[in-house]
């Protein structure tokens, strides 16, 4: 199977790519994004900085009009809904940010023209990452609504993705629940297409694209789940929609940026977010990543 790294690679032109392949394999391992803006070094993050793999290298206009080529199969026309909103998804569940000048019309964007950034985001998924987690999650076989916290490139989004997995196969002391996911950005399947390019199990039924709020609504109704999962809640429709969840039976397993339980309680909107969960589950970095997980 082509690894994560090499397959976020293709949507690169190829002097770009040729560059990035260039990395030694331990960068190579931990590379999260590709940057491209016009004008500039061609970089890549890793841990957060960016790392420049050849110093005479720069971006150009003929570069990013490439890669948005191979990122859209030369059809960028195709997914002006996807452009409006910043990004794109790609094969391998990959993701392109897209900046430039934005076309507004009637108070929104419409599209984006004139482009001169390009984020690729390498996909990566870690199974077995919720493996020490998931049974403090669960009692007498009953997975337990969770909320979990940590600041912006912890890894929620992974737990989240492979606790999610581990639901929908279920094991020896779980058995296989059905669960839905309302994945507005694309970060937890990262579906192509309309099908999850990441493992999220096979009792699992995702909806990309869709607003939080929207999609946890359509889900309830149209899917019967017995767990949802979303990423990230900001707004006050979130939390409608969880408490929706919560009033219907349905165990849910969320996000939400917050160093600790103290800063979560801190923000008017998370204090009401808590009481609808079980087990609340903080990552932190001392240096190597830990779970902590208590009772709410």
């Amino acid at each position: 199977m082509t690894d994560a790294f090499e397959q976020a690679c293709m949507f690169l032109p190829p002097r770009l790519r040729q560059a990035a392949r260039r990395l030694p394999p331990v960068q190579r391992g931990r590379a999260e994004e590709f940057r491209l803006r016009a004008g500039q070094f061609f970089s890549v993050t890793l841990s957060g900085d960016e790392l420049i793999p050849d110093p005479l290298l720069i971006v150009d206009s003929d570069d990013i009009q490439a890669a948005l080529s191979l990122a859209t199969k030369d059809s960028a026309h195709t997914v002006l809904e996807k452009l409006r909103h910043g990004y794109i998804t790609v094969e391998g569940g990959h993701r392109v940010g897209i900046c430039g000048s934005a076309v507004v019309k009637n108070g929104s964007v419409e599209h984006i023209k004139h482009i001169s950034s390009l984020c690729v985001r390498i996909s990566r998924e870690v199974a077995g990452a919720a493996g020490g987690v998931i049974n403090r999650l669960t009692e007498g076989g009953v997975f337990g609504s969770t909320l979990i916290i940590s600041p912006p490139g912890f890894g929620k989004t992974t737990l989240l993705r492979d606790i999610v997995r581990l639901l929908s196969y279920g094991g020896t002391s779980r058995q296989a629940l059905r669960v839905a996911v309302a994945d507005e950005r694309g970060e937890i399947a990262g579906c192509y297409m309309g099908k999850p390019q990441l493992d999220v199990g096979p009792q699992t039924d995702v909806l990309d694209g869709a607003p939080k709020a929207d999609a946890v609504m359509l889900l309830l109704r149209a899917m019967n789940p017995q767990v949802l999962a979303l990423d990230e809640v900001t707004a006050a429709g979130d939390l409608a929609a969880l408490r929706t969840c919560v009033g219907c039976g349905v165990s849910v397993v969320a996000t939400a940026h917050a160093a600790c339980r103290e800063d979560l309680n801190a923000r008017e909107l998370y204090r009401e977010l808590l009481p609808n969960f079980k087990y609340l589950v903080t990552i932190v970095r001392d240096p190597a990543r830990r779970y902590l997980v208590e009772a709410v």
